[in-house]
């Protein structure tokens, strides 16, 4: 009886201990992909704004995003994030000025602003493309958010690829094992609940 009751705690210790390393590998390879293929659109996912303005975190997004579209690696710009209640500009409509102001064609560049976290935003994304007959996207964000980000667009039924912005606030090495562990419990709270379903709880 001990010697099983021993074997229960121990496997109770050891299989979440696993799931977390696993999670944390994935969130750390993505974090490192290779230059996207074409594809249909590039996902610019939101951060915060200031009065219109970027913020640094999101300057880098836009910047890279930017790189890939002139590259020809998609045609269409998806910028997207709603803003908070004070807000007279969302995340969306401030990264779709920058690119307009950049270069990027008003029929190029679309603003999707909705969305308070990641999963609410994907799910807007993916309405707007389903409704325009658009499957195949890049997403473009900071290394270690693109894991999740991939495995809620797949959820969601859209053919994905991630490309990582090289350069920016959440790029710095000393903040990576911060990074991680949210990603880490953040995918691990969106599988668990069920959230890519539309019944679970939103994700940060």
């Amino acid at each position: 009886m001990g010697r099983n009751v021993l074997r229960v705690l121990l496997g109770a210790f050891v299989v979440p201990v696993l799931i977390v390393a696993g999670v944390a590998l994935r969130i750390v390879t993505f974090a490192d992909e290779p230059e996207p293929q074409r594809a249909e659109a590039l996902i610019v996912m939101g951060a915060a704004q200031y009065n219109g303005s970027p913020s640094p975190v999101l300057q880098a997004r836009l910047d890279h995003a930017l790189t890939l579209y002139d590259d020809g690696v998609a045609p269409l710009v998806l910028t997207v994030g709603g803003g908070l209640p004070d807000d007279e500009v969302t995340e969306a409509a401030a990264g779709r000025s920058f690119l307009r102001a950049a270069g990027v064609p008003a029929e190029a560049a679309v603003a999707i602003p909705e969305g308070e976290d990641t999963l609410g935003s994907l799910r807007a994304v993916a309405a707007w493309l389903a409704d325009e007959g658009l499957r195949t996207v890049v997403i473009v964000s900071d290394p270690w958010h693109l894991a999740r980000c991939r495995f809620i667009a797949r959820d969601l039924g859209l053919t994905v690829q991630v490309s990582p912005v090289p350069d920016g606030p959440a790029t710095d090495p000393n903040l990576a094992v911060k990074y991680v562990w949210r990603e880490v419990l953040a995918t691990v709270f969106y599988r668990l609940t069920g959230a890519s379903s539309g019944r679970g709880t939103a994700v940060l």
